[in-house]
């Protein structure tokens, strides 16, 4: 399949690169220029173009400029501070020190088919931070004031923590992280993950848009799995695959990340328009030799879709991942035309006993075979060395505006790797005066 590179209009200043599907190039080739006025808080700008070259329409895609992507406009553009223009509309971005995606990002809210339209970037010496709404969350919560007996902890109350080294006495069902693992959220779907030998990612429904996890688990250890006005657990993981867990397929069986040395977790972004948790799994011991990992996942404003991030020290002969195996759950899958796929499921297979999609998109050329085990639908990967990257994702009827049929998801999903396998083009060839 061709893909587009991009076409630079003045090539004086030019880079580009690929970001997971979403943006092939960046050509920033203005030279700013100050705005006149306030010396104590003068202001440069560029101007670029986004082109949709699809014959559909795309909401919500994430756009990432790199700090060495802005320094072609902006000189030092880790001192300035940015705004995002549509026209007259500021678009809610963020600067990220960290995560899979460090520098500016925001989220670009709809494009029609064919479209191109026109974006004006400011940066500003003015350091006052923007009110943007909050559409994206990631925590990670657990005890202190207590201590453990016997692999529990007793007593204490749960507290907000940045990073997390997890102590050798936690285990699962230890009390001691809320909700037993990190969690993110979009505006539309939560998830969460145990940060334990399970390692299992299971999903939180949501039936608002606003930001639920900070309130999840507080009254008591495992109310998520009931029913609440912010929605609820909706998916049972067990030993399975659960939704996107990481594994290898080893003996005709899926094997998550169980037997480790140690275990440490990070919340790298927690913005307005994205947020991210790292996990570095020390000491996997597989049949071919220990090895770390390192699993980035991100979530963006106005998506259902979680991107995963795999780095291992040592090659994995066969990464996998997959989804639980669910009798009341149809499987679907793609054609292997594009250059990302899917599996899925879809049927009442959530703990309410209604309509649930996962699923999983993938890159379709390290695709190795998609095979089962008693538990799981598995994805497996050809030998790619030491990194994996793809997304997961869950679509829940009771979501606002929910997907209510299985017709309706496999529409989502295909219009979905059509979007990852053919990303916006940037271009930029203006002056801001």
């Amino acid at each position: 399949m061709r893909r587009r590179i991009g076409v630079i209009k003045v090539p004086k200043a030019r880079f580009s690169r690929y970001l997971s599907g979403l943006l092939v190039v960046v050509a920033l080739s203005c030279t700013p220029q100050k705005d006149k006025g306030n010396s104590a808080d003068a202001s440069e700008g560029i101007v670029f173009s986004i082109e949709n070259h699809l014959s559909i329409e795309r909401a919500n895609e994430k756009i990432v400029l790199s700090p060495s992507d802005l320094e072609v406009g902006f000189g030092d553009a880790e001192q300035l501070t940015y705004q995002v223009f549509i026209g007259d509309e500021e678009i809610p971005s963020q600067w990220n020190e960290d995560g899979p995606d460090k520098g500016l990002v925001f989220v670009l809210p709809k494009i029609e088919a064919n479209q191109t339209i026109e974006v004006d970037l400011k940066g500003s010496s003015d350091q006052v931070k923007r009110d943007y709404a909050k559409l994206t969350q990631a925590e990670l919560s657990h005890k202190v004031g207590g201590e453990f007996k016997d692999r529990e902890y007793i007593g204490g109350h749960f507290q907000n923590v940045t990073s997390l080294r997890v102590p050798p006495e936690h285990t699962d069902h230890s009390w001691f992280i809320r909700y037993e693992g990190p969690g993110w959220e979009s505006d539309l779907v939560g998830y969460r993950f145990y940060l334990d030998w399970r390692n299992g990612i299971d999903v939180f429904g949501k039936k608002v848009n606003t930001p639920v996890l900070q309130d999840v688990g507080q009254d008591g250890f495992d109310s998520y799995h009931e029913p609440a006005d912010w929605g609820m657990d909706i998916l049972k993981v067990g030993k399975t695959l659960g939704l996107g867990s990481i594994a290898t397929w080893e003996e005709n069986k899926a094997r998550r990340v169980d037997v480790t040395d140690s275990l440490y977790a990070e919340i790298t972004t927690n913005g307005p328009v994205q947020s991210s948790v790292l996990t570095k799994y020390y000491g996997w011991d597989l049949p071919s030799g220990k090895t770390d990992i390192t699993s980035e996942i991100s979530i963006h404003s106005g998506t259902r879709l979680s991107r995963m991030e795999l780095t291992s020290s040592e090659e994995i002969p066969n990464f996998a991942t997959g989804l639980i195996k669910d009798s009341k759950a149809e499987v679907l899958t793609s054609a292997d035309s594009l250059s990302f796929s899917y599996l899925a499921t879809y049927g009442p297979q959530s703990l309410a006993g209604d309509n649930l999609g996962i699923a999983i998109i993938y890159p379709t050329s390290q695709l190795k075979e998609i095979t089962a085990d008693d538990l799981s639908h598995v994805l497996v990967f050809s030998n790619n060395g030491k990194k994996l990257s793809y997304y997961f994702l869950a679509a829940w009827e009771q979501e606002k505006g929910g997907i209510q049929s299985k017709e309706e998801f496999e529409a989502y999903l295909n219009n979905e790797i059509n979007k990852l396998s053919s990303p916006l083009e940037i271009i930029s060839d203006q002056k801001l005066n």
